[in-house]
């Protein structure tokens, strides 16, 4: 395993270890998400690269763009739930109220 595929995978590790055990804040968690899909992006641009590949791929400006638009959505519903709830702890949301 190379150096390059090891810093991948362990950003991917630390990020989502981050998610699964900081979720105290929505901000946090929105950021733990973007550093996942962020990691991943990179891999999948230097994939072509690594296997020596004479054409680009789409697939890492597809996974750019749901990115930018999984990034949108999540500031969005942090807006909303500042406004209506005060703070973005996660623990003062009830998911079973409308």
């Amino acid at each position: 395993m190379s150096y390059l595929h090891l810093s991948f995978y362990s950003a991917f590790t630390l990020s989502s270890l981050g998610l699964a055990f900081h979720r105290t804040h929505l901000i946090s968690a929105l950021l733990c998400l973007e550093s996942m899909m962020l990691s991943m992006y990179i891999a999948l641009a230097m994939w072509p690269i690594q296997m020596q590949s004479p054409t680009a791929t789409i697939l890492p400006i597809l996974m750019l763009t749901f990115s930018a638009c999984e990034a949108g959505t999540g500031l969005a519903l942090l807006v909303a739930s500042t406004r209506t709830h005060g703070s973005d702890h996660l623990h003062n949301f009830n998911l079973l109220q409308c």
